[in-house]
Order: structure tokens, then sequence, then C-alpha cells
């Protein structure tokens, strides 16, 4: 079992909503943009949002994500962290996205607040 405290994790409308109870039921703090009603939002409303609510931005959007990212941080602005799940971890594997997370977490001691940017690979 993982700690919960620390990190907190937003998972983007490209990844599946299961996720985010399969990493509940690990021990991290997970929510889903399915879950409380924020789909179809533009990415930067997502982004903003994981600002403003302290959690870790995942997503697939890799190149948006990516580039909304840099700007802000060049510009000195506030961003989240974010977290590009890739391609090696199939949305159908629901269980296989949300363990790797768990090792993500875990790995970096899961007390202290991620605003960098990483990928998740499994």
């Amino acid at each position: 079992m993982v700690e919960g405290e620390g990190n907190r994790y937003l998972l983007d409308e490209d990844l599946p909503p299961a996720v985010a109870g399969i990493a509940r039921n690990l021990g991290l703090d997970v929510v889903s943009v399915h879950e409380i009603d924020r789909r179809g939002l533009s990415d930067r409303q997502q982004f903003q949002f994981a600002i403003e609510s302290g959690r870790i931005l995942l997503t697939r959007n890799r190149n948006d994500f990516l580039q909304m990212y840099v700007a802000d941080f060049q510009a000195g602005l506030k961003v989240a962290g974010l977290l590009i799940v890739s391609k090696s971890l199939p949305n159908r594997m629901d269980s296989r996205i949300a363990h790797t997370l768990a090792r993500w977490h875990e790995a970096r001691g899961g007390a202290e607040s991620f605003v960098g940017l990483d990928f998740l690979s499994g």
C-alpha cells in the first residue's frame, strides 16, 4: 500500500476513469475529470484546475501540455506537475496504469508536491 499523503493527481479526459478508482484503492489521492464533471473543457482549463487544486496532471496529450507547461514555466507562471502517460501503458490496461503511477509515487517518497515534468511508462 502507498502512503496517500503528499502528491495528489488529476487524470485528464484521455485516460480511463477506472484508473482513478484503482489508484485510490492503492492509497493514492486521484480524481478523474470524468468523475468531477470536467469533461470537454479546454486543456488550459484543465491545467489551471490542476494548479489551483494542487494536483499533478496525468495526460496522454503530450504535445499540447508540454507546450503549455514550457511556455508557462518560461514566463515565470505557476505550473502544475505534469506526468505524460506513454503509449507503453495502453488505456485498456487500467490496473497497469494505476500500479505504474503508484510505483512512480512511491519512488519519490510521496511526501513532497511534485511540480516538474516527467513521463509515466511501464
